[in-house]
């Protein structure tokens, strides 16, 4: 059969490689530069079913109030005329109770095990290099409080089989040399074990190489403006190439999914949400952490890559914008100065901002549509390199029309089939 995956991201670019690997013809068309160039670009890196809780929770709306006034918030809202927004944010605030906290939270970290897996199974079968570190992440409270608050949080993680060792300020630093200049300012930690990290971008970039060896066409700069259609089928995807037909589709397109689903009769639930990121060189003078974390008062990550530090902080709900300035990461970088002073240089800051495609609950849209040949895998948020091994696996399984591995409860489109 011949697919055609709208968007070469990480959703994308995985779903390709699961779809070769079923027998199929592929072609994927993405109008960036190259693959994972926008959402995944310059992404925290945390591989993290440890981290999986629902942003989507009952403290949220206070977090969002406050940040109208104040911009130290993890989670800012900017007011936009945008009606999507609001429709989304009405969406999201429903969500915002501890019964659906608590649902969206299971759900998530189900997938996220199940991606962690699919994940391991396309890496031993490429064998190619994103400086992957394996051995666990750290996500540590400053205060007693909020850490025991966490330890009584984290049991809905431990109930889904998530290994979570809750370890003090001495054994905090034992395990990472690296936070030793941050020993006063951590109260605790809870450590999963089974946790990770990696190069996002660099992961896609070399899977995108392996799918075109394995004979996927992957056309790059080419803008999807619309679709051919007959009756209740796609017939061809619009470009600035001409028309690319297929036999079945595949809509990746991340925080640009409901652009184009609109065009076919229905809306999606995603809307971008905003991170902020900084890439900082490291040599043989630094100490850089051995495991990458969160700072989790702060909700600030940060993850060792090879010779390099990345640091990510916030989730601003505001417009599609990706500007920036060095003042945006002023607080963030801060922060991190205070916590590993030796972890990088600071002086050579490298700034990039990305829009995460956030739907109300967490989870993406993986399924079929109205349009019979049409398929969504997109909409996988702040988790997106965690969950996207395996919702392209899921994906791939519902095409052959194979039950797939996991139950898709909170994942399936069906709401979507409606004009």
């Amino acid at each position: 059969m011949r697919i055609v995956i709208l968007g070469a991201g990480l959703a994308g670019i995985t779903s390709a490689w699961e779809c070769l690997r079923d027998g199929h013809e592929v072609t994927v068309l993405d109008r960036a530069q190259a693959p994972a160039d926008f959402t995944s670009r310059a992404n925290a890196g945390l591989i993290a079913p440890g981290h999986a809780f629902a942003w989507a929770s009952p403290s949220v709306p206070r977090i969002m109030l406050r940040s109208l006034w104040r911009n130290d918030q993890a989670i800012r809202y900017r007011p936009s005329v945008n009606p999507r927004q609001w429709r989304w944010l009405a969406q999201f605030l429903g969500q915002c109770t501890a019964d659906n906290a608590r649902t969206n939270t299971l759900r998530k970290t189900r997938l996220c095990q199940y991606s962690q897996s699919r994940l391991h199974t396309v890496a031993q079968e490429t064998g190619f290099h994103y400086d992957r570190n394996t051995g666990g992440l750290i996500y540590f409270y400053r205060s007693s409080q909020s850490f025991e608050a966490a330890a009584v949080k984290s049991e809905i993680l431990s109930s889904a089989g998530i290994k979570i060792e809750a370890l003090d300020r001495d054994q905090v630093i034992a395990r990472d040399p690296g936070l030793a200049d941050a020993r006063d300012e951590i109260a605790g930690a809870l450590f999963v074990p089974t946790d990770e990290s990696g190069d996002a971008r660099a992961f896609t970039d070399a899977l995108a190489t392996r799918c075109t060896e394995r004979g996927a066409a992957i056309h790059m700069q080419t803008e999807i403006t619309g679709f051919s259609k007959t009756q209740d089928r796609i017939s061809a995807a619009t470009t600035s190439r001409g028309e690319i037909e297929g036999d079945l589709f595949v809509l990746a397109l991340g925080v640009f999914s409901p652009v184009l689903s609109r065009q076919l009769g229905f809306s999606l639930p995603i809307y971008p949400v905003k991170g902020y990121s900084v890439t900082l060189p490291a040599d043989n003078a630094h100490l850089l952490p051995r495991y990458g974390g969160v700072d989790e008062d702060n909700l600030l990550a940060y993850c060792p890559m090879g010779n390099r530090l990345r640091i990510t902080a916030t989730a601003e709900i505001g417009s599609y914008s990706t500007r920036h300035q060095p003042s945006d990461f002023r607080v963030m970088l801060a922060k991190t100065r205070d916590l590993m002073p030796k972890a990088a240089n600071f002086d050579k800051p490298d700034y990039w901002a990305g829009l995460r495609p956030m739907t109300p609950t967490g989870l993406p849209l993986i399924g079929g549509t109205r349009w019979s040949n049409l398929w969504l895998n997109t909409g996988h948020g702040h988790m997106g390199w965690t969950m996207s091994c395996g919702s392209a696996r899921i994906l791939a399984d519902l095409i052959a029309g194979q039950p797939p591995e996991i139950p898709l409860d909170g994942m399936d489109p069906a709401s979507t089939r409606k004009h």
